[in-house]
C-alpha cells in the first residue's frame, strides 16, 4: 500500500471513457476490511481529492472509494456534453462497483454527489446501506446554484497559486477554510496546471451546459429523498449555507423522523467532513448499518 494509504485505479465506463478512482483499503486486510466500504462522491465540479483526509481516516476500518466524476480530475473528459448528468453518472457509479464486485456501499455525496446518493436509492436500491447528505437536500437554493454556475462558466487562467487562493476567497468566503494551508489546499483540489502556461479549472468547462439547466427546471427531488428511508441517513448542514437552507432541513427531518443531522457553525456550501461534530456523527451513522 502507497505511503498516501490509496491506489490510484482506473475504470473503462460503458462507452469506452477512461475514469480515475481512489481505493483506500485497510492495511493488511483482517475483520476490519469486511466491514460495508464508503463510496465518497464529490460535488459537480469536485473530484477524490477533496475526501483524502476522511478517507485515510475511513480506511482505518474498512475500504473507501473515492471516484473523479468523468469531466473532472484525472477521469476523462466527454467528447459529449450532453453525458455530464445524474443518469449517466449513477450509471459509472453502478459499472465501478460491479468492477469491483462490491455489492452494497455506505454513499457519502457532497453536494451533487449527495443527489447521486438519492438517485442511487431509487436505481440501484439494494446497494446503499446508508446514505450521508453533505449540505445537500431535496430542494436547492436558486441564488446559490445561479453563484456557483457563473464560478463554473469563468475559465480565466490565474497567474499562481496566490491568484487562485485569492479568487476563491473572495469568491466563497464561507468555505471551512480556517488558515492559509486550509485555502491553499482548496486551491490545489480545483486547478491545475495548464500546458498552456497559468493555472486553470480542473474539469471540463462542458459540465456547465447541463447543469445550468437546473436553473429552469422544476424537478422535485422529493421522492428521491424519500427513497432513502429505509436505510440510515444523515445529513450534515452548513450554517452559512446557501443550498441547503435551515428551513429545508426541517422539513426533511419532518419528513424522515429517523434521520441524523448536524450543523456545523461558521461555515457555508459544504463542509469538509472533518469537522470533530461531524466525525462523531458520522462514526454513529457507519455503527448503525
Amino acid at each position: 500500500m502507497p505511503d498516501n494509504g490509496y491506489r490510484e485505479r482506473w475504470l473503462t465506463a460503458q462507452d469506452g471513457l477512461r475514469l480515475y478512482f481512489r481505493d483506500y483499503c485497510t492495511p493488511g486486510g483482517g475483520p476490519a476490511a469486511a466491514a460495508t466500504p464508503v463510496l465518497c462522491l464529490p460535488g459537480v465540479s469536485r473530484n477524490s481529492k477533496d475526501f483524502a483526509p476522511l478517507a485515510q481516516r475511513l480506511s482505518r476500518e474498512r475500504r473507501v472509494i473515492c471516484p473523479d466524476y468523468r469531466g473532472r480530475g484525472r477521469s476523462q473528459y466527454d467528447p459529449d456534453w450532453r453525458h455530464y448528468h445524474p443518469p449517466v453518472y449513477v450509471d459509472d457509479i453502478r459499472h465501478l462497483l460491479c468492477a469491483l464486485g462490491v455489492h452494497r456501499i455506505h454513499v457519502i455525496g457532497t453536494s451533487l454527489g449527495g443527489i447521486l446518493a438519492m438517485v442511487m436509492a431509487v436505481a440501484m436500491p439494494g446497494t446503499v446501506a446508508g446514505a450521508v447528505l453533505n449540505d445537500i437536500g431535496p430542494e436547492i437554493d436558486i441564488s446559490g446554484l445561479a453563484k456557483i454556475i457563473d464560478y463554473l462558466s469563468d475559465d480565466t487562467p490565474l497567474a499562481d497559486w496566490d491568484a487562485v487562493v485569492g479568487r476563491l476567497r473572495e469568491t466563497f468566503p464561507d468555505l471551512p477554510a480556517r488558515s492559509p494551508g486550509d485555502w491553499l489546499t482548496i486551491a490545489r483540489n480545483t486547478y491545475k496546471e495548464s500546458p498552456g502556461g497559468g493555472l486553470v479549472h480542473d474539469w471540463d468547462h462542458a459540465i456547465v451546459n447541463q447543469f445550468a439547466k437546473a436553473l429552469g427546471g422544476k424537478v422535485s427531488l422529493w421522492p428521491l429523498f424519500k427513497a432513502l428511508e429505509r436505510v440510515p441517513v444523515l445529513t450534515v448542514h452548513g450554517a452559512r449555507s446557501n443550498i441547503l437552507s435551515r428551513k429545508t432541513l426541517s422539513r426533511m427531518a419532518d419528513a424522515m423522523p429517523g434521520m441524523a443531522r448536524v450543523t456545523v457553525e461558521d461555515c457555508g456550501h459544504p463542509p469538509n467532513l472533518t469537522e470533530a461534530n461531524v466525525l462523531e456523527a458520522l462514526d454513529a451513522h457507519l455503527a448503525r448499518a
